[in-house]
């Protein structure tokens, strides 16, 4: 949904891959699928996605990866944020304007401090669906399907509620729709509009530790806009508006395929539920079925890269996702946690270096760094958040290649689910207000905590 005017991108959509189909990944294995129990009702409700209007355009795509190809050269920054697992009962005004608002605010501390372009990602208005590590969960001696996000089933633990049920796909369209068509109608509202960055305050965080200097950076943000309104004798229109685009994991793959789409004046296929899908770590697999798919669509696309990843395994993995080196097509996402990072992440960007692939390098510091505490809560610390965001800039800067965006879960709502950062959270304020239903997000003040940490990171380095 890039709000501002789109320009014709530099980048050019290429032909569809060789003996490719929006339905080729069936022909291979395909992981982190749920069972249908009725085929006939699984394919109906396919063809009524079919049949339903696209939730992005192509235009939209390809004006994203140009800028992605951007990033790639240092001449931008990507921000891509949001809920681990978005829920239908979620889809509300509020939750969506004070999402929209802390990376907003994230994304204001970027360009402000990094003096670049930022690209914001929102990981929402689609991700609905999320990878489990069993198929089967088990709870006081009862067996039941695992929950894999509310396009596929309930997480109520019933048997009703756990059956797949199809006809989620159609109701995740709609709520994701909706998700951004009220994006839309804020940012073309001047919600974003950088006249007035006070706007976009969160109430709770009043008296956050950081408030200060965000205060500090929103009126010198405004003091250097009137100057150069000042200069120029008149409003700069193009300050009213931003860019914002959508993100998510690609994980169900009958949702996908039935929003694969060819457009009028573009070559090959566009998957149109989202800008720039990404593939799992559990689903990545060469010869996968997720692998498969996201070979043959044009939208700019991404990978979690773990840190069982060898060279030998990664660098076929870009030839199959990006076979013509494509700029702004094929961004890796490492998630290697802070106390691996260091020996495993310098291979792989020699090896991508010394090969001469065109990629954009993203840090995921918070799947590689979830643990449960003694009172049985998924938590994630912020110094081990912080420490493989540093690690990383750094190992980059070392090996020559450049890290040029951040992935993110986070949330504008006062949640209690990381441990430490400013307020020092401890595992007895995790019971406070720990609301989400898989993994632990960044709320408001960490997130932002985040962002001017990067700042001063990527400052000292290039100083």
């Amino acid at each position: 949904m890039p709000i501002a005017p789109v320009h014709a991108p530099v980048v050019p959509a290429l032909q569809a891959a060789q003996g490719w189909t929006p339905s080729s990944w069936r022909d291979k294995p395909a992981l982190q699928m749920p069972v249908y129990p009725d085929a006939a009702e699984l394919a109906a409700a396919q063809e009524e996605l079919r049949a339903l209007p696209p939730l992005v355009t192509s235009r939209e795509i390809l004006a994203l990866k140009q800028q992605l190809a951007e990033a790639q050269e240092g001449r931008r920054f990507l921000l891509q944020g949001g809920d681990c697992a978005e829920s239908f009962s979620e889809c509300n005004a509020e939750v969506i304007t004070n999402r929209l608002k802390v990376l907003l605010q994230m994304s204001l501390v970027l360009v402000h401090g990094l003096k670049v372009p930022v690209v914001r990602v929102g990981r929402f208005a689609g991700q609905y669906a999320k990878p489990r590590s069993a198929d089967m969960e088990t709870r006081d001696g009862v067996a039941l399907p695992s929950y894999r996000g509310d396009i596929v089933n309930g997480p109520e633990f019933t048997a009703q509620a756990r059956i797949p049920d199809p006809r989620r796909m159609v109701k995740a369209h709609a709520r994701s729709a909706m998700t951004m068509n009220f994006v839309r109608s804020l940012i073309d509202g001047g919600f974003a509009d950088l006249h007035h960055p006070e706007y976009w305050g969160l109430g709770w965080v009043g008296q956050s530790p950081h408030a200060a200097e965000y205060q500090a950076m929103v009126e010198n943000i405004g003091d250097a806009v009137r100057f150069m309104e000042t200069l120029a004798g008149r409003q700069m229109q193009s300050l009213n508006r931003v860019e914002f685009y959508t993100s998510h994991e690609a994980l169900l793959l009958p949702y996908e395929e039935a929003q694969t789409r060819q457009v009028p004046r573009a070559p090959g296929w566009f998957n149109l539920s989202t800008h720039f899908p990404w593939i799992g770590m559990r689903t990545a697999a060469l010869d996968g079925a997720h692998v498969e798919y996201f070979r043959g669509i044009q939208n700019p696309v991404a990978v979690k890269v773990g840190p069982s990843v060898t060279p030998e395994q990664l660098l076929p993995l870009i030839d199959a996702l990006n076979p013509d080196n494509e700029p702004g097509r094929l961004g890796l996402i490492h998630r290697m946690g802070a106390q691996q990072i260091a020996g495993k992440l310098p291979p792989l960007l020699e090896a991508v270096r010394r090969e001469g692939r065109r990629v954009l390098w993203i840090c995921d510091a918070m799947h590689g760094n979830t643990e449960s505490t003694r009172n049985g809560y998924k938590t994630r610390r912020f110094e081990n958040i912080r420490s493989e965001i540093e690690q990383a800039f750094d190992l980059h800067a070392a090996a020559g290649t450049r890290l040029g965006g951040v992935h993110l879960e986070l949330t504008g709502e006062n949640v209690t689910e990381c441990l430490g950062g400013a307020r020092e959270l401890t595992e007895i304020d995790l019971q406070r207000a720990y609301r989400t239903t898989v993994d632990p997000r960044l709320n408001y003040e960490q997130a932002l905590e985040i962002a001017m940490l990067i700042v001063r990171k990527r400052g000292a380095i290039a100083a």
